[in-house]
C-alpha cells in the first residue's frame, strides 16, 4: 500500500489543499472489522424487493455509466430490479449522506470513486463518519484518468502542454467533476510536479465538463476514461496521455504522464460499492458474491475494458484494507 502524501497546491493563492495520493481506504485498517449476528434465513431470503444503487454524480459521467453497466446484470442475478438513483452534489457528499442514513438492509447501496477517501482531508465536518457509517462490499474496477483537450489547443504531448502552461501562466483552464475530485487532484499534482500554474474550473459532473471542453469553453481535462474516451474516438477531443502507472489497453497508443515527461506521476481512479455501516454481514457477503459474478462476466469485462476500466472485484476485507 502506497504511503499517503500531503501535497500543497498554490492554484488558489494562499489556499492549501490536501491531496490524498494513495487514493485508498488505508485508514480503515485502524478500525475493527464489523461483524453482526443475524439469522441465517435473512441472507437466504435477501432480496425480496428492488434495490437501488446511488450514483453521486449527474447522468452521463463515468460513475453513472459504470453503475448503469452493472445494474442490468445484477438484476438478472438477484432476480430483483436494480435501479440507478442519481444523487449528485458536494463532491459525492450528498449521495454518501443519503446512503449513510438509509436502512442497513442491503436494499440501498452506493457506487463511490476514491473521492470518498479524499473528502475527509478537504472537509473537516462531514455529515457522516467516512469509515464507521459504511460497510465495504466490493471493488468494481480501476481506471486511469485521461489527459485530453480541445483539438485547437496547440500541445501535442505532455512536454508541449508543460511548455504551453508556462508560456500562458494561469491562463489554461482545466475542468474536473468538482472541487476535490480525482480529476482536480490529478490536475493539482500535474501543476505541482511540472512547476506550472493553470486555472481549475470545477463542475457538478463529468458530462457537463466534457461538453465545455468539446465546445472550447475550457482547454483541457483530466477526465475519467469512461467519460472521455468516446469523445476522443469521435475526434471531438484529443488525448495525449493517461495518468496511471501503465498504459491503458483501451488507448494503448497513449503514453502515461510519467513516461511522457513527469517521472513518478501516477493517479488511478477506483470505483467501489458500499452499504450502510450496520448492514448484516450475511447480506454484504451475498452482495459481494453477486458483484463477483458481474465483474467476471466476459461481456461486462469486454465492455468496460473498451472504455478504459479494468473490471475487478474484491472481498469486503480487501476493499477495507
Amino acid at each position: 500500500m502506497k504511503e499517503n502524501k500531503l501535497l500543497k497546491s498554490n492554484a488558489h493563492g494562499s489556499l492549501s489543499i490536501f491531496i490524498c495520493l494513495s487514493i485508498s481506504f488505508a485508514s480503515l485498517a485502524s478500525f475493527a472489522v464489523i461483524a453482526f449476528s443475524v439469522p441465517t434465513s435473512h441472507a437466504q431470503t435477501f432480496p425480496v424487493k428492488p434495490l437501488r444503487i446511488i450514483s453521486p454524480f449527474p447522468p452521463g459521467g463515468g460513475n453513472d455509466t459504470l453503475a448503469r453497466t452493472i445494474a442490468p446484470k445484477l438484476t438478472e442475478s438477484l432476480r430483483q430490479n436494480v435501479l440507478v438513483d442519481n444523487r449528485p452534489g458536494a463532491n459525492t457528499i450528498v449521495g454518501a449522506e443519503i446512503l449513510a442514513r438509509s436502512p442497513p438492509d442491503g436494499y440501498t447501496i452506493i457506487l463511490l470513486p476514491n473521492v470518498h477517501a479524499i473528502n475527509p482531508s478537504l472537509y473537516p465536518k462531514l455529515p457522516y463518519h467516512p469509515i464507521k457509517d459504511f460497510a465495504p462490499i466490493s471493488l468494481v474496477g480501476t481506471s486511469p484518468m485521461v489527459l485530453s483537450m480541445h483539438p485547437s489547443v496547440p500541445a501535442k504531448d505532455v512536454r508541449g502542454l508543460i511548455a504551453l502552461a508556462r508560456a500562458r501562466a494561469g491562463q489554461l483552464a482545466y475542468g474536473s467533476s468538482g472541487n476535490g475530485s480525482v480529476g482536480h487532484m490529478a490536475g493539482a499534482l500535474f501543476e505541482l510536479m511540472a512547476g506550472v500554474k493553470m486555472q481549475h474550473i470545477p463542475y457538478k459532473g463529468t458530462a457537463i465538463m466534457v461538453t465545455d471542453v468539446i465546445s472550447g469553453q475550457i482547454s483541457l481535462t483530466f477526465g475519467s476514461a469512461l467519460g472521455v474516451i468516446p469523445h476522443v474516438r469521435s475526434g471531438r477531443m484529443r488525448a495525449i496521455a493517461v495518468t496511471g502507472d501503465k498504459r491503458s489497453p483501451a488507448v494503448p497508443e497513449l503514453p502515461t504522464v510519467a513516461e511522457a515527461g513527469i517521472p513518478g506521476y501516477s493517479i488511478v481512479l477506483w470505483y467501489a460499492l458500499l452499504a450502510p455501516g450496520a448492514t448484516p454481514a450475511e447480506v454484504v457477503a451475498r452482495l459481494n458474491a453477486e458483484i463477483a459474478k458481474v465483474v467476471n462476466d466476459a461481456e461486462i469485462r469486454s465492455r468496460l475494458a473498451a472504455q478504459g476500466v479494468d473490471a475487478a472485484g474484491s472481498t469486503p476485507a480487501a476493499l477495507a484494507d
